[in-house]
């Protein structure tokens, strides 16, 4: 089991990690500003529950596979890099919120979700964070190292939740004000060219 004061350290750190500027919060904050609240607390309960699977990786070893290998990093990064590309296409082409709504083609919180879960397996960076951070707070006198570290991986998800959470609710407040305005559009366009732009990052970026 975790001890109380490795648990605290772990957590906090993790809020600070996951309020950290990133692909994954700026489209939490990108669907908030467009869609409004319930948007933007989809795509932060995808992203968060997308670690889910960075922990299984991190915890059966495959994280470390990506680590180890450049064929590996370089696919699921390219996969990664053309699907934040895709996303931000898509919000650069699409009408602003008021306009949308009338023609009924906003993304469902469904939809949303599962872009969230999606674009944070692709992102091997991830991956390799995981496997990077996380033993620094393992201790071998609490237990199985795969159980501390399913425990760890808990931990972040729910502070990762907490962190997008907030900045769906403060986003989508914002959003909801701009919905009627003229400058929802211009919204749109940034949003999009800044998640185009961090594909084209992630798509060139190399392995730490």
């Amino acid at each position: 089991m975790l001890e109380l004061d490795q648990i605290i350290l772990f957590a906090t750190t993790s809020l600070l990690l996951a309020a950290a500027p990133g692909p994954d919060i700026i489209y939490v904050i990108t669907r908030g500003l467009t869609q409004g609240r319930n948007a933007g607390l989809a795509a932060a309960a995808g992203f968060s529950l997308g670690n889910i699977a960075h922990t299984t990786f991190a915890i059966v070893g495959l994280s470390a596979i990506i680590r180890a290998s450049a064929i590996a990093f370089t696919v699921i990064k390219i996969a990664g890099a053309l699907y934040l590309i895709y996303i931000g296409f898509k919000i650069f082409t699409s009408k602003s919120g008021a306009q949308a709504e009338k023609d009924d083609k906003l993304l469902s919180a469904k939809a949303i979700f599962i872009q969230s879960v999606t674009a944070n397996i692709l992102n091997p960076k991830v991956a390799i964070f995981f496997i990077a951070f996380f033993p620094q707070f393992i201790k071998p006198e609490n237990g199985h190292p795969s159980v501390q570290m399913a425990l760890l991986g808990l931990v972040f998800i729910v502070c990762t939740f907490i962190v997008f959470s907030v900045c769906a609710l403060f986003s989508g407040q914002i959003g909801e004000g701009l919905k009627k305005s003229k400058g929802a559009g211009l919204l749109n366009k940034l949003a999009g060219a800044v998640l185009m732009g961090l594909g084209v990052l992630l798509a060139v970026s190399k392995r730490a």
